[in-house]
């Protein structure tokens, strides 16, 4: 069985926006940033990410390929013991996740999966999510053809 490839080093400025983050939120995004780039590594023709930041928070985007929509990380609107997985509000990606995912997620409208620190983190439906983000525009595209 083949191991996830290891995160890349967090950018200066991007690691300044991790440590902002109160430290529960920190230790699940950081998470979640890993399984960003496991699964851009996993599927094909996504790879490289451009990690950045976009509005002061760290964001992952398939610049290089073009293949998804941009996945942002930072801290639920409503509360600040929350983080979340932000995404385009233009794409439907929130409301398929709704569709698929109901009593995994709680969702902050048609922007965001919300994640609790003190729970358990649904890795499964959340890698799915990614991919779904990291292919978005591809899936688009091939959906039209």
């Amino acid at each position: 069985m083949r191991s996830a490839p290891a995160s890349p080093v967090l950018p200066t400025e991007v690691a300044s926006a991790f440590a902002a983050f109160p430290e529960p939120v920190r230790a699940r995004l950081l998470e979640v940033r890993r399984l960003i780039f496991a699964k851009a590594a996993e599927i094909g023709g996504v790879d490289p990410l451009t990690e950045t930041l976009k509005w002061g928070e760290p964001a992952y985007l398939t610049e290089t390929t073009h293949s998804g929509s941009t996945i942002r990380l930072g801290l639920s609107k409503s509360s600040e013991s929350m983080g979340a997985v932000l995404f385009n509000c233009r794409t439907t990606l929130v409301e398929t996740f709704r569709a698929q995912f109901p009593e995994a997620f709680v969702f902050q409208g048609n922007r965001a999966i919300l994640l609790d620190p003190s729970a358990p983190l649904p890795t499964e439906q959340l890698s799915m999510c990614l991919a779904m983000a990291l292919t978005y525009h591809r899936r688009r595209v091939a959906f039209l053809l």
